[in-house]
């Protein structure tokens, strides 16, 4: 992406957020005009799949338009939802900049490798959805280019290296994928807010904690022994890393700023997050660098690195408002006919996210989709939190078994491993195992939940 799409890349970013403060769905509208203008001039700069899949949504809402099938409102619709869920990429992923600041997270694994090899993969898991809260995909990155140089580094080569690989960034991206079941920053939750209003992560929360905590004890069980096998090789650190202290005070910082964010503008926790995270890490920049040049610039080329995952969202946020517009009005129109409808549909939402990234669609394309259809499933007679549940679970079991999905890209890369090696067969046995056990919760739950009020 060459300079001046750069700077426009960053300039979408910053309309998006202003619109978000002043509540100006004109100025988000035209936020996205700028985001669809350069992935459009730099799409052969971007990832085949990220072009492909961003160039057919923008083929297919423009000929809803032309034809009349999409009116005003819903153009203004997609373009506002592309702006919103680019912005959120761009504005989390801020945070990377701080990556190359601290030594603990260059020596993360070292750490986490410390104490009690029975207790690494929850340790791995819980620390990298931690992570992950905050750095987004930079926490897949993190880890992954990390684990690659350590090894590098100690000469681990052959079937240790893929043992290492397999026990610790598995480990590290099943603990992404429970980002979407208990974080505020999930782009889930963000979704599932934007197009429920009645919703909020608060209220998701409890349910996504329990989901996620089966889910590591499932994982716990399955990779026990392969951490065994490589602690031995593991190099105790002396103490905690220079900076680590500071580190802290920084995330510390930024949740603050979230928390003061919701209680005085009543935002939701993803706008806090989206307009916390760059505040506290450009502010942090210009402290350290003394260079507000240097500091922009180091801000638009990280923007930039993540033009490929921005497009893709831009595009399934498109795609997901468009196929709403032509779902019929009345077409679950006595789908939810008894207490257990909404199990059924939550359920169905659950299986249909992870099957469809199997065969290549990535999650947030699919969960764009369906939540344009949240609405009328809700009018219909459908519990909104049970289908939300079923959602966000869904949407963490898809972003283990995509193959074509961010995270599991990025494994890909850095481990040098076939992405359908990390997606099927590294986690295949994890996802037949805790499907059930996750239906059946989300059973508990269709009882409790009347219960609860």
């Amino acid at each position: 992406m060459n300079g001046t799409l750069r700077w426009l890349l960053a300039c979408a970013v910053v309309m998006e957020l202003v619109a978000i403060c002043l509540q100006s769905k004109a100025l988000s509208a035209s936020a996205g005009l700028v985001f669809i203008l350069v992935f459009v001039l730099g799409a052969m700069r971007l990832q085949v799949y990220a072009r492909t899949l961003f160039l057919l949504s923008l083929t297919f809402s423009a000929g809803l338009f032309v034809t009349g099938r999409l009116g005003m409102d819903g153009a203004l619709d997609a373009l506002s939802d592309a702006a919103f869920y680019s912005a959120f990429l761009g504005s989390l992923g801020m945070m990377q900049c701080l990556v190359r600041r601290f030594e603990v997270l260059r020596r993360i694994h070292d750490v986490l490798l410390g104490g009690r090899v029975s207790l690494l993969y929850p340790k791995y898991a819980a620390v990298s959805c931690g992570i992950a809260s905050v750095l987004s995909f930079g926490m897949m990155s993190l880890l992954c280019g990390t684990l690659a140089d350590s090894l590098k580094e100690r000469g681990i080569e052959g079937a240790a290296r893929l043992q290492w690989l397999r026990s610790v960034l598995i480990s590290a991206l099943r603990g992404f994928a429970l980002v979407p079941l208990v974080a505020p920053t999930s782009v889930a939750v963000a979704i599932l807010t934007r197009e429920l209003p009645q919703l909020s992560w608060s209220s998701i929360l409890p349910f996504g904690f329990v989901a996620a905590l089966l889910m590591i004890v499932v994982g716990w069980v399955l990779e026990r022994q392969r951490f065994r096998e490589i602690s031995s090789e593991r190099v105790a650190l002396d103490g905690w890393p220079a900076g680590t202290g500071k580190l802290v005070v920084l995330v510390l910082v930024v949740f603050a700023c979230m928390g003061l964010l919701v209680a005085l503008a009543g935002v939701k926790v993803s706008v806090a997050a989206m307009l916390a995270v760059p505040a506290v890490t450009l502010a942090y920049m210009l402290w350290q660098e003394r260079s507000p040049g240097a500091t922009v610039a180091e801000g638009v080329g990280q923007l930039a690195v993540m033009s490929n995952e921005m497009a893709i969202f831009a595009g399934s946020a498109m795609l997901g408002v468009s196929i709403a517009t032509v779902v019929p009005a009345d077409l679950f129109d006595g789908l939810v006919v008894s207490g257990w409808g909404s199990y059924l549909i939550a359920a169905a939402g659950l299986l249909i996210m992870p099957l469809f990234s199997m065969a290549g669609v990535i999650p947030i394309t699919v969960l764009s989709v369906q939540s344009g259809m949240l609405a009328q499933l809700v009018a219909s007679g459908a519990d909104p939190m049970l289908v939300a549940i079923g959602l966000v679970i869904g949407f963490s079991l898809a972003m283990m078994v995509s193959p074509f999905g961010p995270s599991v890209m990025l494994l890909s890369r850095f481990g040098q491993v076939s992405r359908n090696v990390v997606a099927f067969q590294w986690n295949g046995v994890f996802v037949l195992l805790v499907v059930p056990l996750l239906l059946l919760l989300l059973a508990v739950f269709a009882v409790l939940l009347p219960v609860l009020g």
